[in-house]
Parts: C-alpha cells; sequence; structure tokens
C-alpha cells in the first residue's frame, strides 16, 4: 500500500506560561482509498492532529511527509501549494462565503490553483456540484440552502482540485441525522467509488464503526489504532 500521509513522533506544544500538549508523539501512516476515523473524549487532541495532517499547522517536533516529500524543510508558500494539490477539507461549520453563489464558492480552490480555465473551472464546479444532487442551486448563495446543502457544497470545494486525501473535521457535527447519513455516504463514496482517502474526526461512534480504520485519542496520544471489521460497515 503506498503510504500518502507518514508522521513520525508527532507532537505539538501549545506555548503558554504552562505549555499545553495537543499532541503526544503520535506516529502514524495514512494508505490510499483509507477511510479513517479519528475519535476521542472532548481535548484529547483530534482536531488537532488533523490539523498537523492537513498542514494547517506546524508541528513543535517530529517530521510529517506527505506525498513523499518532507514538509519539515518546506516553507509557507510551498506549505500552502502542497496542501492546495494534495488536500482537501470539510469542517463542521461549511465556512462558505456567503457574497458568493455556491458555484463560485466551489471554484475558488481552482483559481488559487490556476491550473484551469475559467470555462473548465466553471464546468467542474458545475458537474461536482451536480454530483451532490445539488443542480438548480448553482445560482443561489449560500444563505439560501439548508444546512446539509451546505455542507455538500463544502464537500465539493474539498474536492476542487481532486486532491488524493480529505480531512474532514466533525463534518456532520451541525446536522440531523438525516443530513448526517447524506454527508456520511457521500464520504463513504469517496473512497469506494473515486479511491480518495478519507479522514475524519467524529463523536458519532455509530459512523465510525463503519469506517475501514478507527484511531482513539486520549490525551493527545494514540491509544489504539484498530481495523474495523468489515461485517460492521
Amino acid at each position: 500500500m503506498t503510504l500518502l500521509i507518514e508522521a513520525d513522533h508527532l507532537t505539538r506544544i501549545l506555548p503558554a506560561i504552562v505549555p499545553v500538549t495537543l499532541v503526544r508523539d503520535v506516529s502514524m501512516g495514512v494508505g490510499e482509498k483509507e477511510f479513517i476515523a479519528i475519535t476521542g473524549p472532548s481535548g484529547s487532541g483530534k482536531s488537532s492532529l488533523l490539523y498537523l495532517l492537513g498542514l494547517l499547522d506546524r508541528p513543535t517536533s517530529g517530521t510529517l511527509r506527505i506525498g513523499g516529500q518532507d514538509t519539515s524543510v518546506m516553507d509557507d508558500d510551498a506549505l500552502a501549494r502542497l496542501r492546495l494539490e494534495m488536500l482537501g477539507f470539510v469542517f463542521q461549520f461549511h465556512f462558505l462565503l456567503p457574497e458568493f453563489t455556491i458555484l463560485r464558492n466551489v471554484e475558488l480552490p481552482m483559481r488559487k490553483a490556476g491550473r484551469l480555465s475559467s470555462t473548465e473551472m466553471h464546468n467542474r464546479a458545475a458537474s461536482l456540484l451536480e454530483d451532490l444532487g445539488l443542480a438548480g442551486h448553482l445560482d443561489k448563495r449560500p444563505d439560501q440552502l439548508s444546512g446539509g446543502q451546505r455542507q455538500r457544497v463544502a464537500v465539493a470545494r474539498a474536492l476542487a482540485n481532486d486532491p488524493q486525501v480529505v480531512l474532514a473535521d466533525e463534518p456532520t457535527g451541525s446536522l440531523d441525522s438525516k443530513n448526517s447519513e447524506q454527508v456520511f455516504a457521500i464520504l463513504r463514496d469517496l473512497v469506494r467509488k473515486h479511491g480518495k482517502t478519507v479522514i475524519a474526526v467524529t463523536h458519532d461512534m455509530e459512523i465510525a464503526a463503519r469506517v475501514d480504520r478507527l484511531i482513539h485519542l486520549v490525551d493527545g496520544r494514540v491509544v489504539s489504532d484498530d481495523r474495523v471489521p468489515v461485517a460492521t460497515m
């Protein structure tokens, strides 16, 4: 199995009068086409670990390789480029720009990457949104959509640059059970049908039991890293 992410003794300490250790000595590998849930009690470092793996934060110590590249030797511009090209993000709250249509929101990462023409960006954004059941809504603003629809737009935006890895921080945390199931099914299909790797932080143990691999954190440490039996999916 090809490793897309390799973490070696990652530690993140928040500087303060009394320093706070958010992530402690985490070593792990993430391969292709994995669906991983990161679980643990509140304050256990789940989101902090996700932000390290997603290059949204830098470790205090340890090394992180993304796509075989050692990120510790990269400057901020190089990290931003790698993040833009290889990683997509879905958060608990959609963080869509309210002044733009949902089509424009999905186009924005593509504009930043600068690889496609305006027509190609428009067509790709429209195709992603239509695949997620949002045909007919392309010219609406986020405030004209339901919570579940907005989260599906956030998934489309995460996929805009065709990343190998999608990182999701409590992607169903602000949704009701019906919409949570829909978003979970979309994330599952990214792995099963589209060959993506998905790493999701979640408190929902029903969802966590239906992924491929379950990583449990306590006090910033990985206390278990288990494959989920196929029968529970």
